[in-house]
């Protein structure tokens, strides 16, 4: 612990652009004081990705949520990091923007360091062993799919650091919806007019059996000659036209229909609201009284 007279000439160490989590402690005391924290923007998402016979396809919805409330309609969740390696994200926004920014420079360093093309396996362990030195802080779930001189590639990299390499994966909260689309439809020979339907229809069932996915449909087609982002590629949910024409003028109610309704008068009771009902009952009482007990209580004349 640093005393008084070392305090003043204490110098805060630089982190660089890396992650940072020096204010975890002190968000913990705010949170136990009742502070609410703002949102994140997460990208309650249904990606996709898999591999057909030259080549990989990645796709995503386009929606961001922040807690209830959709924040982004068109948001962009494929991600470049070389030329030949595209990365679906999952999870906080900004974690995996930032993830993907910091693991596509590295690759281009290494490829001015080596003089070759970055192989697949290197950008799946550079995001790796990022995540799990975070041990899950990193709010990231990755679907990563590139084309390099060993073959087409799909790997599914979970925010823990776990990575599994299969033929066809998804992820986000539309998962289960996506993987049984592409349980019942992928096969080993499957083309590419086949497969860039087999990810929209398994996109698709991401957004019609999710809140947290929905707006359009982004595909990514990498093959050995690059990759050729589509950019709303397809609008899976289309907002219905409004059939009728409604105008009405300021501080007015339209009034569509009057019904009029006879009561019939059973029994009428009356109150007297400015009296307690202990009142009421001492003065019923009181005028029940005979004349006779009246004048016996009213006292002799002098």
């Amino acid at each position: 612990m640093l005393s008084e007279s070392r305090s003043d000439s204490f110098v805060p160490l630089d982190f660089g652009n890396g992650f940072n989590f020096v204010n975890s402690k002190r968000n913990g005391e705010l949170l136990v004081k009742g502070y609410k924290p703002p949102l994140a923007v997460r990208t309650g998402t249904s990606i996709v990705g898999i591999v057909f016979k030259d080549g990989v396809i990645l796709g995503a919805d386009t929606r961001a949520t922040e807690g209830p409330i959709v924040s982004d309609k068109n948001c962009s969740k494929i991600h470049r990091l070389q030329d030949h390696i595209y990365c679906c994200g999952a999870g906080t926004a900004a974690d995996t923007e930032q993830i993907t920014l910091m693991t596509s420079a590295e690759m281009d360093l290494h490829e001015l360091n080596t003089g070759r093309q970055v192989p697949v396996i290197c950008a799946c362990m550079l995001l790796r062993h990022t995540l799990f030195r975070y041990q899950g802080h990193i709010s990231a779930a990755l679907v990563m799919g590139g084309v390099d001189k060993y073959g087409a590639h799909i790997n599914c990299i979970h925010p823990h650091g776990s990575i599994d390499k299969i033929p066809y994966a998804a992820m986000g909260s539309g998962t289960l919806a996506a993987m049984a689309v592409l349980e019942n439809g992928w096969s080993p020979t499957i083309d590419l007019e086949q497969g860039k339907q087999l990810v929209r229809e398994a996109i698709s069932a991401g957004v019609f059996n999710d809140l947290g996915s929905g707006s359009n449909i982004d595909l990514c087609v990498i093959t050995a000659a690059g990759a050729t982002p589509l950019r709303t590629e397809t609008i899976a949910s289309e907002r219905g036209e409004r059939m009728g024409k409604y105008s009405f003028l300021p501080n007015t109610t339209l009034v569509k229909s009057v019904s009029v309704q006879d009561i019939e008068i059973t029994e009428e009771r009356s109150y007297r609201p400015s009296q307690s009902p202990s009142l009421l009952e001492s003065a019923s009482q009181s005028d029940s009284q005979p004349e006779s007990s009246i004048a016996a209580q009213r006292p002799p004349p002098e």
